[in-house]
């Protein structure tokens, strides 16, 4: 079959919407397959535990459980598996439009590339180069062919920069299209992008339009597993019929209404609670120098303190604005904190000048003039610790936020990926999105499988920053469908600590007889063939003949760049650990063309336990020392591991795309999606 035939098969797909028929028959398998699951892990559970062994059996009885959510979650999003089909027709009525190409470090020609193409997009818009270089031959080339060049202000030196999320902010603030498409450097768009998009925003409360990311530069064998089909499709789709089809970062159309909703919702709820925060803060402070206090003037100072605070409560319950309250109480408390150094400051003049009187040099006290008292009695100077340091929260209480270049950051700034927060929280708001299925730009995929690594781990530290400081299962204002879609998401990168259980339970297992599960019975195989098999099939159907295998295999093979996400997102989250961020390189190294085996050691080190175990295996048979079905059962699952690292060797010895035979190019938009020639 050409790749013209698959084209046309796509685009009878992309007409027609979901098909009733299909959908039935989805959800006949995700039933099936959710409920085959449950009934396995069910049972293990209850009746094949082996107890004796319970160091290696719990945790695999807990991986396979882990496993089974993962199935159950997949088969959910399943159910409202949502094909849009043909988009709608664009608006009637002229809208503006912003293209962003964000880019740092990028090659300028690259850049270039990609800004040509935008410009021809043929509905009007403004094209901009984000250059977070700030590099003045970017902003050269640039201007020299028309295209506008936003880089950052002086607002934003010393003080966060929060990478492209900034980068997006910043320029956010700086145009005023009513839509934003938004582009990664390397994004090259069709001309047809938004007459195919901008159609959805016809319902008032589209926030986002994702299209999928699609790479020309992947062989058809796609080695690093760059092209994604199941994700950029039955994914997206899946959450798309839930309302949670989320921002990826590049190639989607944003609502700057959305946005800026959600940019000054998130800056008043902050100063809401940082409000909240340091008003209770206070009152503890309050009531703890209260128990230790005996000096019946500062007593006196805590009660009027006292009576500030309880007054900035009142206020924020009534819902006074935050701005008139902060100053009230900034000032009540600092005329506290004045009154009572002024009153001590009045003591020391005496002292002073009685000692000036008994003095017998006149210039002793010279210095100390009305101008040197004044200074020590400024507010900084109280004596009173309680006061001060309720004095120093009222000062610190801002609602211009000068931590930040810009009180209103719109896109989320809490992760180093900022595109799934920020539609999390757009969800939030009751906003919707739509994922449009048809390549509509073409990128440059990771070269090597050390690109390949910065960017997955990349990714997943993200999501992960977000599962950690916002976690969906408890986020206001989402429904229950979408919070389980966005938790399906994060759930899927802890599947690095599964992946471990799974190499070591058979290579213990052949190598010293140690048999997790106590008894692989009929019961056993009765209940874990069909959960095998149907999960299988379920993966088949929701794909509808698009490729899997591969995203199947990293899934596995990729487990230590899980395991560092989680762990690594975590000290970020709880310990203040910076990740550090580096862009993905979008133009191969070819001083780093030799292979890096370096990199897969883990994934080597567990390649060599499992052939090591089969020789084991061996050895014992003929000792005479194994029987039964468990060795067999535990072989079969040794080589199957095998077939899925195999991925790992054939990345490393990735040399690039063949110069000679580059990937095919996409067809026009009538004819492509996502499951196009790959």
């Amino acid at each position: 079959m050409t790749a013209l035939d698959v084209g046309r098969q796509d685009r009878r797909r992309l007409t027609v919407g979901t098909p009733r028929r299909r959908l039935y028959a989805v959800r006949t398998v995700a039933v099936l397959a959710a409920v085959s699951g449950v009934n396995y892990v069910a049972w293990r559970w209850v009746g094949s535990v082996n107890w004796h062994s319970w160091w290696i059996a719990v945790p695999l009885v807990l991986a396979e459980t882990y496993s089974v959510i993962d199935s159950v979650l997949f088969a959910i999003g399943a159910w409202k598996l949502r094909e849009r089909g043909e988009p709608p027709t664009p608006p009637s009525t002229p809208v503006t439009v912003d293209v962003f190409i964000t880019t740092y470090n990028e090659p300028i020609d690259l850049v270039m590339r990609t800004a040509r193409a935008a410009k021809a997009i043929s509905h009007p818009h403004e094209t901009w180069i984000l250059d977070d270089g700030n590099r003045p031959e970017m902003r050269a080339a640039a201007e020299a062919e028309g295209f506008g060049v936003i880089t950052r202000g002086a607002d934003w030196v010393d003080r966060p920069r929060h990478a492209k999320a900034g980068n997006l902010n910043n320029a956010l603030l700086a145009t005023q299209g009513e839509f934003l498409l938004i582009l990664d450097a390397d994004q090259v768009p069709e001309p047809s992008i938004l007459d195919r998009t901008l159609g959805y925003f016809k319902d008032d409360r589209m926030a986002l339009v994702q299209t999928p990311q699609w790479f020309e530069n992947v062989p058809e064998s796609d080695p690093l597993g760059s092209q994604a089909p199941l994700f950029y499709g039955p994914i997206q789709q899946s959450k798309d019929g839930w309302n949670a089809a989320f921002f990826c970062g590049s190639n989607a159309i944003l609502r700057r209404e959305a946005l800026m909703q959600l940019g000054i919702t998130r800056y008043v709820r902050e100063v809401e609670t940082s409000v909240q925060r340091t008003v209770k803060t206070a009152k503890k402070l309050l009531a703890r120098a209260r128990e230790t206090e005996t000096d019946p003037r500062v007593l006196t100072a805590l009660a009027d303190a006292e009576v500030v605070v309880d007054r900035a409560r009142v206020e924020i319950a009534e819902g006074e604005p935050l701005g008139d309250v902060t100053y009230r109480f900034q000032r009540g408390i600092d005329a506290i904190a004045f009154r009572f150094a002024a009153a001590d400051l009045e003591a020391v003049r005496a002292e002073l000048q009685e000692l000036a009187a008994m003095s017998t040099d006149a210039n002793t006290f010279a210095g100390l003039d009305d101008a040197a008292l004044d200074v020590l009695g400024q507010r900084d100077a109280s004596p009173v610790a309680a006061i001060e340091s309720i004095a120093v929260l009222a000062r610190a209480l801002d609602v211009n936020r000068d931590d930040e270049a810009q009180p209103v950051m719109p896109l989320a700034t809490i992760s180093v990926t900022e595109d799934m927060a920020t539609a999390m929280r757009l969800h939030g708001l009751g906003w919707r999105s739509a994922y449009h299925d048809e390549i509509l730009a073409k990128g440059l995929a990771p070269e090597d499988l050390e690109t390949m690594l910065v960017q997955r781990l990349r990714w997943a530290q993200g999501t992960m920053q977000v599962f950690f400081r916002e976690n969906p299962l408890v986020q206001k204002g989402l429904s229950f469908g979408q919070r389980l879609m966005y938790f399906s998401t994060m759930w899927s990168y802890l599947s690095g600590f599964a992946a471990v259980v799974y190499i070591a339970a058979p290579v213990l297992c052949l190598s010293f007889g140690v048999v997790p599960v106590s008894a692989y019975s009929f019961d056993f195989f009765v209940r874990l063939i069909p959960f095998l098999v149907l999960n299988q099939v379920l993966f088949w159907v929701v794909a509808a003949g698009r490729p899997t295998w591969r995203g199947q295999q990293y899934s596995l093979a990729l487990f230590p760049v899980w395991i560092e996400s989680v762990t690594s997102a975590f000290e970020n989250v709880f310990r203040g650990k910076p990740l550090g961020f580096r862009v993905t390189p979008k133009v191969r190294d070819e001083s780093q063309a030799r292979p890096r085996w370096d990199l897969v050691k883990p994934q080597l080190v567990a390649m060599a336990a499992l052939v090591a175990a089969l020789v084991m295996i061996a050895i014992r048979y003929l000792a005479g020392q194994a029987d039964g079905i468990a060795p067999l059962v535990n072989t079969a699952w040794v080589v199957f591991d095998l077939f899925i690292f195999g991925i790992v060797v054939k990345a490393v010895r990735y040399t690039g795309p063949d110069a000679a035979t580059p990937a095919a190019p996409p067809l026009e938009h009538e004819t492509t999606t996502v499951g196009g020639p790959l």
